[in-house]
């Protein structure tokens, strides 16, 4: 059998029919409900968000959102929040630290939009204040790389206790694309930029940037996604249980102390 490499799982992360954001949403959670905008500009649905039962317990769900087909890629931003996404999502952090709710988050994302609009509305200042705030924040969070989790875009909603990471998935400061841009002064050079930048699972595991690796069925999620949202349910319930034993004070002290020993 032939080794998989980076840029595999890069092809995989980005499949057209690989499970969203919502799909896992509506199979590990009971009585979702969807909450919408960020009370400034917009509902941005390049964010989905809300409140659900895990079992028994009300948690805070968020989820970077791509669509299946063209039609659902163009309303939902081909999973590229705009700034209004981002504060939607940090308002419904700050109502489930109101309410002592855990928070999970799912990253899919080729990063923020970058468009003028998103600019012009504070793009840099929404992900930043979003990194500020969930360092703080006195509840479990739980963040799960389900497809390509890129750059500011994906941190934005990364800032968790436990970071977990589907098998296939991909975690990275930019696109392999972007990087051979820069780096290489060539885009062709993805496949190499890939192998270079260490954005698997199973690296990110080896630096300290990510706690878990979820296992995925041969040729990737979308071939058993009932599975796999099992195997993402146990992760959760098993995070939150550990991480409920643990004083806001601690909790917080230790998420800080987490990312800044990442990559040493």
């Amino acid at each position: 059998m032939s080794k998989t490499t980076a840029w595999d799982r890069v092809t995989l992360a980005r499949l057209q029919d690989r499970p969203k954001a919502l799909d896992y949403i509506n199979l590990i959670f009971d009585e979702f409900i969807e909450l919408h905008g960020d009370r400034n500009f917009s509902d941005d649905k390049a964010i989905v968000g809300g409140i659900a039962k895990l079992d028994d317990m009300p948690v805070t769900v968020i989820g970077e959102q791509k669509g299946k087909n063209a039609k659902e890629n163009m309303e939902r931003n081909f999973g590229m929040p705009n700034p209004e996404g981002y504060r939607k999502a940090l308002r419904l952090m700050k109502q489930a630290e109101k309410f002592n709710r855990p928070i999970i988050t799912f990253i899919d994302t080729p990063g923020a939009y970058p468009g003028m609009g998103a600019e012009e509305r504070g793009q840099g200042e929404a992900i930043a204040k979003n990194l500020i705030e969930m360092s703080t924040l006195k509840v479990p969070i739980i963040c799960i790389i389900i497809g390509e989790g890129s750059s500011g875009g994906a941190l934005a909603i990364a800032v968790g206790d436990k970071i977990a990471m589907l098998e296939n998935a991909v975690y990275s400061i930019l696109s392999p694309e972007g990087f051979a841009s820069i780096l290489y002064k060539d885009s062709s050079k993805c496949k190499e930029a890939a192998e270079n930048m260490k954005i698997t699972a199973k690296e990110l595991k080896v630096l300290g940037i990510i706690d878990e690796i979820i296992k995925e069925p041969e040729g990737g999620a979308q071939e058993d996604i009932n599975k796999v949202s099992k195997s993402l349910k146990r992760c959760i319930v098993k995070s939150i249980k550990e991480l409920k034993e643990v004083s806001a004070e601690d909790l917080i002290q230790q998420r800080y102390d987490k990312f800044r020993q990442m990559g040493k």
